[in-house]
């Protein structure tokens, strides 16, 4: 048992080991248990273990079509994704011409907006009563449904989602070798030639991992169907499930382990094309500059670029006309602009935009704690089992907030806390909770990152000196690390301000409620469109401030490596 012991611990100290042994009981407590309570539940009857449950699932034609619907449109938004980011990626990487700089910056704009409030500004612009139909009724006399059902469910997804696509492609050409593409056009390999050939093999890693990512947000998506009023996929139908007869509705726990499957084997896809990116994409040490574009070829690339991001940012413009608008129906614009949604709102929901930054905040200190200590055990602990702790720590990554949640209800709403006196599920730190949890993967990365480019002879030389682990840790570690763990911390700061599944399903109370949620509430209103808008212009605004924060830290932190 001793030798057991020992070669467990390998030649870690015993506070290492200790520290190792009480973060993965901490986890394991809030990422496992809440998942295999939800496995438990779907693959038992009455304290057996069946397959009943995934069977009677089959055999149900409705349950049958939301899995196939929600594959369907997983791989619809990545072709339309795609049908977006090459080009984007394609040109802004390869060609030099007027407007590049700008193209660049407007592709990842989407990613500042949370998805269900695309869903909310798209309806404005492009729905039956939106701004384009209104235009085309005027013009043909007829509309167009661009958001009815299944197709405004892929429109706001793929409007949303194609920048993982395009950073990942842009990525993996940035660290492609230029020469190779200049040699096959030596050899007369141009146009689609060279791209199919030469360019894309190149990029193909990337592009797959970036493809799946898309392809996991797309099948979890909970807000976007519920904001269109689709409910006829997987996630949404979980929700419907749970939450209809207070959770005891055991085809919501096999929807949910389903949901939890499709995530991992995209996850493990995604690792794996990005493993091959790393090996694959390496530079030479010679660079060949931006092919030159003038005339009316570069005014043709500038123009199609600024063409499709325009169409890709109309949820950003329908979101603030909505959000300054009286009111807005069957008109191309709105005839009267106030201020009142706004002013409606920080009188009604002020509180809503305080938990908002308190639950974020909270999660996200967590999150820095948790993501510092993790990666120094990963990347400096010489314990086994330091896998199965990344395991874990990046298992949130691959489990829909909504399963999540579900777990949380089942172990946590019949247990009672010591000193409250209820359970967690009735009080707010159960959203701090699922959001630090959720986000976690971002700051682990984050820090584990910025360590590696952390020389550990500044450690070892530390402790020559006489520094035992915790105070090398605390004054040589830590404030190297500092700016990938304030990165890492605003990361999950602003994605848990936007947090709507798990919300949706744990907030407590109305007046526990985050801006997530106030935004879903305002909207089942006829008359809070424009208070959703309100809400949602500033849940835009936090994320951008956090989002130019990071951007600023990264760029420091990439002219300061050691």
């Amino acid at each position: 048992m001793k030798e057991l012991f020992r070669r467990i611990r390998g030649s870690s100290t015993p506070g290492q080991f200790l520290l190792f042994i009480c973060l993965l009981a901490l986890l394991s407590f809030f990422v496992l248990l809440p998942i295999l309570q939800v496995i438990y539940v779907a693959f038992t009857q009455n304290g057996r273990l069946t397959l009943t449950h995934f069977v009677n699932f089959f055999k149900q034609a409705s349950l049958n079509e939301a899995l196939w619907r929600s594959l369907w449109v997983g791989i619809i938004v990545v072709f339309f994704s795609s049908i977006i980011s090459l080009p984007l990626a394609l040109f802004t990487t390869r060609y030099n011409f007027k407007g590049r700089l700008i193209v660049q910056t407007l592709g990842v704009l989407p990613l500042v907006m949370p998805a269900f409030v695309s869903a909310i500004a798209l309806q404005t612009i492009l729905g039956r009563s939106g701004m384009i139909n209104q235009i085309i009724r005027i013009f043909f006399g007829t509309t167009i449904p661009f958001m009815d059902g299944l197709t405004g469910v892929v429109l706001v997804q793929t409007l949303h989602y194609f920048p993982f696509i395009l950073l990942n492609s842009v990525s993996a050409l940035e660290n492609s070798d230029l020469s190779l593409e200049e040699a096959g056009r030596n050899l007369g390999a141009f146009g689609w030639k060279l791209f199919h050939q030469i360019t894309f093999p190149l990029m193909q890693p990337g592009y797959m991992a970036g493809a799946l990512i898309v392809f996991i947000k797309s099948i979890d998506d909970l807000g976007t169907p519920l904001m269109l009023g689709y409910h006829k996929l997987l996630a949404p139908l979980a929700y419907q499930q749970i939450t209809a007869i207070n959770g005891n509705s055991t085809m919501g726990y096999v929807i949910s382990v389903i949901l939890v499957l499709l995530s991992l084997l995209s996850l493990f896809l995604a690792l794996h094309y990005l493993k091959q990116s790393e090996y694959v994409q390496q530079k030479s040490g010679s660079s060949i500059s931006r092919l030159q574009i003038f005339g009316w070829k570069g005014w043709t690339i500038s123009g199609f670029c600024i063409i499709l991001l325009t169409f890709c940012l109309l949820p950003h413009i329908g979101i603030f006309l909505m959000s300054i608008a009286k009111s807005w129906n069957f008109t191309v614009l709105p005839k009267i602009y106030t201020t009142t949604n706004f002013t409606r709102v920080f009188a009604d929901a002020p509180k809503m935009i305080l938990n908002t930054i308190v639950y974020a905040a909270l999660a996200a200190l967590i999150d820095i704690f948790l993501g510092a200590i993790i990666s120094f055990i990963l990347l400096r602990g010489k314990m086994l089992g330091r896998t199965i702790l990344d395991f874990i720590a990046t298992l949130p990554l691959a489990v829909p907030g909504v399963v999540l949640a579900i777990g949380y209800l089942r172990i946590f709403h019949t247990i009672d806390l010591p000193i409250i006196g209820k359970p967690l599920t009735e009080t707010w730190l159960i959203l701090v909770i699922v959001y630090a949890v959720r986000r976690l993967p971002y700051t682990v990365r984050s820090c584990y990152a910025t360590l590696q480019q952390i020389h550990i002879s500044l450690e070892e030389a530390s402790k020559n000196l006489g520094a035992n682990t915790l105070s090398t840790f605390t004054k040589i570690v830590l404030p190297l690390m500092l700016p990938g763990i304030v990165a890492g911390g605003i990361m999950a700061f602003i994605s848990s301000s936007v947090e709507l599944s798990s919300t949706l399903m744990l907030v407590p109370r109305n007046e526990m409620a985050p801006i997530s949620y106030g935004i879903y509430l305002y909207m089942q209103e006829t008359t809070g469109r424009g208070a959703s808008a309100s809400l949602g212009v500033i849940a835009i605004i936090i994320v951008s401030i956090g989002t130019y924060v990071v951007n600023r830290l990264s760029r420091h932190r990439g002219a300061d490596k050691i």
